[in-house]
């Protein structure tokens, strides 16, 4: 799977999908709104042609290191694999 499609924004949302969190609480710890959340998801899932944030969570906790490409760390909250 090709993750250098996203932009670094998106590699923090996809990160933070496998912790289960709802989008509410995904925005509130990145400061963003709720709305770009599910945006970036949308984007996420169509980038990676997966069918669902689900899919996306699970692309998430399986690949997080590859995800990550050797970033000093995953952001808190992420569910390293």
């Amino acid at each position: 799977m090709d993750f250098s499609v996203l932009t670094g924004r998106e590699v923090e949302v996809l990160l933070l999908l496998a912790s289960g969190e709802q989008n509410r609480r995904l925005a509130r710890h990145l400061g963003i709104a709720e709305r770009t959340v599910r945006a970036h998801t949308a984007s996420i899932v169509r980038k990676l042609d997966l069918k669902s944030r689900f899919e996306a969570a699970i692309v998430a906790h399986l690949y997080a290191d590859e995800i990550t490409g050797g970033r000093e760390s995953a952001p808190p909250g992420a569910v390293a694999a």
